[in-house]
């Protein structure tokens, strides 16, 4: 078949031959207080079976994403585009989240483009009632699956030539696949049943829920779940360090480090188990989602059932009840769970702020850096700060989308179109403030003797405990008599020891009293701290499915 005429003068598209892949293997990241994570396999749309078959997950990888990462490492001046990109994260943080790129990028969406237009053409082959397109030969199927398989980014540009001609994003993947299918005959024949009864966002919907899922299951949840990872090591490791509590910013009954870790561990967690609540939905009923044009050219066709099929065949839930969009609610909620999470880790970020400024935390120095242009001494927390700043940065973006997305007037404008190609950027800052709270942990030891000088000179902290034992003995005005010995006092080991001495208590339990130290008096912090992998349970969270 030759090309629409408005296209002729564009050079032809060759097929690409199908070829066998090695599986790639995700390497685990050697950061401190992060444990390496097996070997994911994960959904890949372009070896999902069309209708009629298994709507399980595929045991397959995607090694397509880091090839088309292989392909944009090579390309001669990529120096030259981050330095001259809009975005920091294409310029100045790409090589952070460049694991992103092939989910959420230009390329990333036509390729889905591509998939969805494949695989909706062989669903079409399978539904007897349409006899004009016959079963497809396993020559045939092998031909369209590897247009999948292989795409590359030399094939996008093929799509943006057509599409400076069409000026229309999706009819240009629809011509492309026509010219790709022209050496085919058994496909030429049929190729006007590319895009048949399908309104672009049949295909976009399905593009960006394919790439919401598998982005997010492939980049971000392994980077949050290193960050849960490492929040319970530092627990865990340091459950037994006594350090000063601060309530108001000032003096507080103490705890310990590794519990203060643990509360940051289990609300994370707590966030991440949420995530496989979130249903990644599809439609796929035309122009404004009744089949309109569908059931006009085959009204024997039982349209909702091959169009729950279809959307479940590439691994997504069915949405019967739409307009000529799928009104992205579920986005809504699982980019509401994003800004929840990255809230927490806002919060962590700022406390390891605090510590390190108060000299709880050392930081590592690192040969070579700078840590002021003046001050030849700094070491400054920048991780942590440039982690709090992403986030920042990122929560904008989710929010925005979050709230923008299910409006849309009447049966769909525009609005979301131009919203929904900002997907990666509300993610690309979360990840690249993932991994700065990764890095800031791996710089960071616990500095002791800063605590120990801390909790000496806070011997008020025990006024708590001494007054609820006084309670318990009947003694009069426990609180108001504490009240008056520590508050805005300057309050010494002596001076408390003093004051238990002339308690009407037992002397077993003056005894106990006298023992007690502000390092001592933690409570049951350092268990919690141990505990804290019997309540963190990554395994069935930070998952879509």
């Amino acid at each position: 078949m030759s090309p629409p005429p408005s296209l002729k003068h564009l050079p032809p598209a060759t097929a690409a031959a199908a070829s066998p892949r090695a599986v790639a293997t995700p390497r685990a990241t050697g950061i401190r207080g992060a444990c390496a994570l097996p070997t994911r396999r994960l959904w890949c749309s372009a070896s999902a079976a069309v209708a009629g078959a298994s709507t399980e997950m595929a045991d397959a990888p995607l090694d397509w994403a880091e090839r088309s990462l292989e392909e944009l490492r090579s390309l001669p001046d990529h120096d030259t585009f981050c330095l001259m990109a809009l975005s920091p994260l294409d310029g100045r943080y790409d090589r952070f989240v460049k694991e992103l790129m092939p989910f959420f990028s230009e390329f990333g969406l036509i390729r889905y483009r591509v998939l969805i237009e494949i695989k909706w053409l062989l669903k079409l082959s399978q539904i007897p009632e349409i006899t004009e397109v016959p079963q497809f030969s396993k020559e045939a199927q092998a031909f369209l699956n590897a247009i999948i398989e292989n795409f590359c980014i030399d094939d996008a540009k093929e799509v943006k030539k057509i599409e400076k001609v069409t000026n229309h994003d999706v009819k240009a993947v629809e011509y492309f696949l026509k010219q790709r299918c022209s050496s085919n005959p058994e496909i030429a024949k049929v190729s006007e049943f590319f895009h048949f009864g399908c309104t672009s966002e049949d295909i976009n919907n399905l593009s960006h829920a394919l790439a919401l899922k598998e982005g997010v299951n492939r980049v971000m949840f392994p980077a949050m779940i290193d960050i849960c990872r490492a929040l319970c090591s530092l627990a865990t490791q340091n459950s037994g360090y006594p350090m000063l509590a601060r309530t108001h910013g000032q003096p507080a009954s103490p705890t310990t480090v590794g519990k203060e870790m643990a509360n940051f561990a289990a609300r994370l967690s707590n966030i991440g188990k949420s995530f496989s609540e979130v249903k990644i939905l599809g439609k796929f009923a035309g122009a404004v989602g009744n089949y309109n044009a569908d059931v006009v050219a085959y009204p024997e066709v039982d349209w909702p059932k091959v169009a729950e099929e279809f959307v479940r065949s590439l691994g997504l839930q069915f949405n019967p009840y739409v307009t000529q969009i799928e009104p992205h609610d579920y986005i809504s909620k699982l980019f509401n769970l994003f800004t929840q999470f990255n809230n927490v880790l806002t919060d962590f970020d700022r406390d390891m702020w605090s510590y390190i400024s108060l000299g709880y935390f050392k930081q590592i120095p690192k040969a070579g850096e700078v840590g002021s242009s003046t001050m030849p001494h700094k070491i400054n927390p920048i991780d942590f700060e440039n982690s709090d700043g992403n986030l920042c940065q990122a929560n904008s973006i989710l929010s925005g989308i979050s709230m923008k997305l299910p409006i849309s007037r009447l049966q769909r404008d525009l609005t979301d179109s131009t919203v929904l190609r900002n997907l990666g950027m509300g993610l690309g800052h979360s990840l690249l403030a993932y991994k700065a709270t990764m890095r800031g942990i791996s710089k960071v030891q616990v500095n002791e003797s800063c605590l120990a000088e801390d909790l000496e000179q806070t011997w008020e902290v025990l006024a708590e405990p001494i007054q609820t034992v006084m309670r318990r003995y009947g003694i009069p005005e426990p609180y108001e008599k504490l009240k008056e010995l520590t508050r805005g006092q300057a309050v010494t080991k002596d001076s408390m020891q003093q004051f238990i001495d002339g308690l009407d208590i037992p002397e077993e339990v003056r005894s106990k009293l006298s023992q007690l130290t502000p390092h001592s008096y933690t409570g049951l912090a350092e268990d919690l701290a141990r505990d804290i992998e019997k309540w963190v349970v990554l395994e069935s969270g930070f998952q879509i499915k």
